[in-house]
């Protein structure tokens, strides 16, 4: 009962007008201390004259106290601040009280109201100490009797720095925390040893699984100020075999108002893991590019595209038109821009398959850049959906492009993939060919068409990491196709940052290769989700290999054979330079495979194949129309592959 009484009022706060009248007795204790210290423990001083004396300095102790506001504190919070104001009350009490005892003895209105100089030195020191200590022991009483009461776990700190030990006051200090800190973790030998706040500082060689196991530790907190990635990724990777939590504390910048809040101490995510430098352009271009441009974002609801309409909304633009056919996610982004204070931009529902209604997009708005991010790009589905992959990502393309030229619109930027690199699948095949149109109409020399290709980004629709969530919350087994197959990652807002830098250093026939660091095994990335999630592999969580997908790569490339690179003012693009290519019968071979999709003709993806010569099938029911072996299915012509490139 006293458990659930104390629990259920442990967000209530003692009266300020309590914690006044507690001080002021502590005013009455602390004066008669004084007289008993001067005289040496004894009674020989007139205790009459006492008894005036208590009623006074009482009163300009209460004076004191309502002038400095020292009382309103919250005793369980009490902080530096808080014994800045007690010294304040005390001071201003002692030189009150000085005054009087001097003015006394020059007027003498209270015969008995003449305090020895050395009573009222003496009186001062202990009513500061006494008022100081009185509410750190409540404040010391309160957290240990409501953290008796509360299930808690123990927490060990990577980090005994300065950002470890305010990590360390967050913990404690907040009625909401559960959590009690046995040690703190620092490579620093001069720290080693000594304790912090009463903690012990531990040497991370001690750090074992008979550690971790002897102090039952479930939670490991990295709070490293300024930690670089590569640093946190090799820390972070080995304390998750530990089977316990790991966490991480925000960088300083980000903290609110410059002060830790336990809601900011978040669990690691796989992205912390995966290398991914945040990307510092210095004298961007975008700003001066898109000033005065009326935009026009395709697929601008989708993971992509959405976050490409969000950065370009910083920007002096004249207009941005948002389209996209998914109405429940344009209605998403349309609510986000306009709390986010953003209002000059249309919303329109539209599928980029129908002619007059882009055709209308066009006539109307007049777009100067044009930012093409609509696409199918599920690979199994569309290797069943050829019809759709077709007629979207190439004939939804050609279209947009082709009227981009009608209108006299001055960039075109194509967001492509690594897909579209030795296809080996239905989607990857119609990404290049939309590539290759791109490049036969840039011929034309009236409007500059910009293609950008990177691989998968972390957390859009349909990717990995969002799978493998879902399936360790419903317990398991994360599936992964090959236990060998690797990917490139990016973010989101990364991958879009870039496509606008590309945009802006575009002049018109390029394609621009993102750096996407190293790629990934998609094995190791699903035991590392295990882990962080405190869960043990295979134990608590397996992991199973279910074969390669229709169309699905081991291996995905940003270059394609016979292509190179050169660099450009940004370190993280490139631009590739590709083959050489017969626009006029890229062209011809385009509009007979989009009039074939408008048929239904069978062939289609045989003509893919004849202009995408690259084009191979893998695991696929169109493998039969391959005149070579696959090598997809041999790792060891691909490993020949990778070093001839």
């Amino acid at each position: 009962m006293f458990k659930n009484y104390l629990m259920s009022n442990a967000h209530r706060y003692a009266s300020k007008w309590l914690v006044l009248a507690i001080d002021v007795i502590l005013i009455f204790i602390s004066f008669i201390l004084s007289y008993l210290i001067r005289f040496n423990l004894t009674l020989n001083f007139a205790t009459e004259k006492l008894l005036v004396q208590l009623p006074l300095v009482a009163l300009i102790a209460l004076l004191a106290f309502i002038m400095t506001g020292s009382y309103k504190g919250v005793v369980r919070h009490t902080g530096v601040r808080d014994v800045y104001n007690i010294f304040n009350a005390i001071c201003l009490s002692s030189i009150i009280t000085i005054f009087l005892v001097i003015v006394n003895r020059q007027v003498n209105f209270m015969e008995d109201f003449t305090i020895p100089l050395s009573i009222i030195i003496i009186h001062s020191l202990i009513s500061f100490i006494i008022l100081t200590a009185s509410r750190y022991v409540f404040k010391t009483l309160y957290y240990n009797l409501v953290k008796k009461f509360r299930i808690t776990k123990n927490v060990i700190i990577y980090g005994a720095g300065e950002s470890g030990i305010l990590t360390y006051n967050a913990l404690t200090s907040h009625t909401a925390s559960n959590s009690r800190v046995v040690g703190y973790i620092d490579d620093d030998n001069k720290k080693v040893g000594k304790s912090i706040n009463g903690v012990k500082v531990f040497s991370k060689s001690e750090l074992s699984g008979y550690f971790i196991q002897k102090r039952d530790i479930e939670e490991i907190i990295v709070s490293i100020n300024n930690i670089d990635n590569n640093r946190l990724r090799e820390i972070v990777e080995s304390l998750v075999d530990y089977g316990v939590q790991v966490k991480i504390v925000p960088p300083v910048e980000d903290w609110i108002n410059g002060e830790l809040k336990l809601s900011q101490i978040k669990q690691v995510q796989i992205e912390d893991l995966l290398n991914r430098v945040p990307i510092n352009i210095k004298k961007s271009k975008v700003s001066d590019e898109l000033k005065g441009q009326v935009i026009m974002v395709t697929g601008g609801a989708g993971s992509i595209g959405s976050e490409i309409v969000r950065q370009i909304a910083n920007y002096d633009y004249k207009s941005l038109i948002i389209i996209d056919q998914a109405e429940s996610d344009l209605y998403n982004l349309q609510q986000e821009l306009k709390q986010n204070g953003f209002h000059n931009f249309i919303p329109m529902v539209g599928d980029i398959r129908d002619k007059n209604r882009m055709n209308t997009f066009f006539q109307e708005y007049k777009p100067t850049i044009v930012f093409h991010a609509a696409a199918y790009k599920h690979v199994p589905l569309m290797e069943y959906n050829a019809y759709e992959a077709i007629k979207v990502n190439i004939a939804g393309t050609k279209m947009l492009v082709d009227l981009s030229l009608n209108y006299n619109v001055e960039k075109f930027v194509f967001v492509s993939t690594d897909k579209a690199v030795n296809p080996t699948n239905v989607m990857g095949a119609t990404k290049r060919i939309a590539e290759m149109y791109i490049s036969c109409m840039h011929q034309e020399n009236k409007t500059k068409f910009i293609t950008t290709r990177f691989g998968n980004v972390l957390g859009s629709n349909g990717s990995v990491i969002p799978l493998f969530r879902k399936q360790i919350e419903n317990g398991g087994p994360l599936t992964v196709t090959h236990k060998d197959i690797t990917r490139y990652f990016m973010t989101i807002p990364e991958a879009s940052q870039l496509v606008l830098e590309a945009a802006a250093m575009g002049q018109g026939g390029e394609i621009f290769i993102f750096d996407m660091g190293k790629s990934v095994r998609i094995f190791d990335l699903a035991k590392n989700m295990i882990k962080l999630s405190g869960l043990r592999y295979p134990e608590d969580i397996d992991i199973k290999v279910t074969g390669l997908r229709p169309g699905e790569k081991l291996y995905e490339e940003l270059l394609a054979s016979g292509e190179n690179t050169l660099p450009t003012y940004h370190q993280k693009i490139m631009i590739s330079k590709v083959r050489e290519l017969n626009y006029a019968e890229v062209r011809s071979k385009v509009d007979e495979l989009c009039v074939s999709n408008m048929f239904f003709n069978g062939d289609t993806v045989k003509l893919m194949k004849e202009i995408v010569p690259e084009y191979v099938s893998n695991n696929s029911e169109f493998c039969k129309l391959d005149d070579s072996v696959n090598v997809e299915t041999d790792p060891q012509i691909i490993k020949k592959i990778f070093q001839s490139q």
